[in-house]
């Protein structure tokens, strides 16, 4: 019976020398499991910009489509952005007191 044990321990090392490097290779080889995980993350990362850019992209595509379009928008901008009025509207300006 001790014999059957020290052969079945001897197989056992054996098994264990023998697959350790195989399993250590498939997880953490070039190409491995963390390899497959951590590339996976990128893609993910990836995916997630493209939605946000193909977002952005659609709302500058409305917009552009808003200015060919609405005159109203279009001078709503000019009159915000670019501070400019129509003729013989009168613009007050106040100073802004220092705290």
């Amino acid at each position: 019976m001790a014999y059957q044990s020290k052969k079945l321990w001897k197989y056992i090392l054996i098994s264990l020398a023998i697959l350790a490097p195989f399993f250590a290779w498939l997880g953490f080889g070039e190409r491995g499991l963390f390899h497959l995980y951590r590339t996976e993350m990128e893609r993910q990362v990836y995916i997630d910009r493209i939605c946000l850019l193909a977002e952005e992209n659609q709302s500058l595509l409305e917009e552009v489509n808003r200015l060919g379009t609405d005159m109203e928008y279009v001078e709503s901008l000019a009159r915000n952005d670019l501070n400019l009025v129509k003729p013989n509207e009168i613009v007050y300006r106040f100073r802004k007191e220092k705290k």
